[in-house]
C-alpha cells in the first residue's frame, strides 16, 4: 500500500477491520513461492512478492489487487505464476490492478 495514492490509502481506512483475514507464511506457501523462484518468474530479490502470491493462491482469494506493476501486476508475470499453480494443482490467481476495479485513472 506505500505507493497507492494517498486518497486510495484514504478509502481502504473505511473498510471495517472485521473485513480483513490475517494469514501467516505456512509450508506450502514457501513450497510454491520456491517453485515461483526456481521457474525464475522473478528474481530472489522479489522474494517477498513470490510469498504474497503463494499465499494468495493456497487462501484462494476472489482476486488479489497489487500496486506492484513489476512484479505481481504484470500480464506475462501473471500467467507464469498461473502455469505454475496449475502445474502443482492450485487454481488460477485473479491478479488485477486497483485501476481495474476503480474509477481511478
Amino acid at each position: 500500500m506505500k505507493f497507492a495514492p494517498e486518497h486510495i490509502k484514504e478509502i481502504l481506512l473505511t473498510i471495517p477491520q472485521s473485513n480483513f483475514n490475517v494469514v501467516k507464511l505456512t509450508e506450502e506457501a514457501e513450497k510454491l513461492s520456491s517453485y515461483y523462484l526456481n521457474a525464475k518468474i522473478v528474481g530472489e530479490s522479489s522474494f517477498a512478492d513470490t510469498q504474497h502470491i503463494a499465499i494468495a493462491t493456497i487462501q484462494q482469494v476472489v482476486l488479489l489487487v497489487s500496486w506492484n506493476f513489476k512484479h505481481i501486476v504484470n500480464y506475462n508475470k501473471i500467467r507464469l505464476y498461473n502455469s505454475i499453480n496449475l502445474k502443482y494443482g492450485y487454481k488460477i490467481l485473479e491478479i488485477r490492478s486497483p485501476r481495474d476495479i476503480t474509477n481511478e485513472k
